[in-house]
């Protein structure tokens, strides 16, 4: 393959996915007003993920608390994947599996926002951290590729990225994200 038709295909597979997000429209809006809604009541929202998805957690949460595109009061935003200690820790005495389950016992709060996001949709991490977010009251939300996995099996709500290439479905996450975002700093921008 020419290197002019690997551009291509990556374009052509991205657009392709990007131009089915007008589908998860609704999807969108009700979980930006869920979001505001918990910040505005003073709550908070956690993000994890591993690999891709870990840095796309820590993105997110930074948008949240530094700002998205214009200067406000910081928001209650929270990456599970940036604290060493705890995720060493919490891996080598109980095993990788319980390391955002683990965060979620000590730091959510009912009512809380909990995002997981695992491409495969099959994280056991992220799978045990939805569960618990709901185990505290919750609103447990996944963030996977197209076929949903576990995750889509125990979140309140998923959004399922229209792809099965992990590549896309975390561009589409990134997307989506920066909407919820911008959604939301709206809501608190003055």
């Amino acid at each position: 393959m020419s290197t002019a038709a690997l551009i291509e295909s990556h374009l052509t597979e991205h657009l392709t996915a990007v131009q089915r997000l007008p589908e998860f429209v609704p999807f969108i809006e009700d979980l930006a007003k869920r979001l505001v809604e918990c910040l505005k009541s003073g709550g908070k929202v956690l993000f994890f993920g591993n690999g891709g998805s870990a840095a796309d957690a820590q993105h997110l949460a930074a948008e949240l608390v530094v700002r998205y595109r214009v200067n406000r009061a910081a928001l209650a935003g929270i990456a599970l994947t940036t604290d060493t200690s705890i995720l060493t820790a919490g891996a080598n005495d109980f095993g990788f599996d319980t390391v955002y389950a683990r965060q979620v016992e000590a730091l959510a709060r009912k009512g809380d926002v909990v995002i997981g996001i695992s491409t495969s949709g099959n994280s056991a991490s992220v799978v045990n951290g939805l569960v618990e977010a709901k185990n505290q009251g919750c609103l447990a939300v996944a963030f996977t590729a197209e076929g949903g996995g576990r995750c889509a099996e125990v979140a309140d709500l998923c959004f399922r990225a229209p792809s099965p290439v992990t590549a896309r479905a975390q561009e589409c996450h990134l997307l989506v994200g920066h909407i919820l975002c911008d959604w939301v700093e709206k809501a608190f921008a003055s």
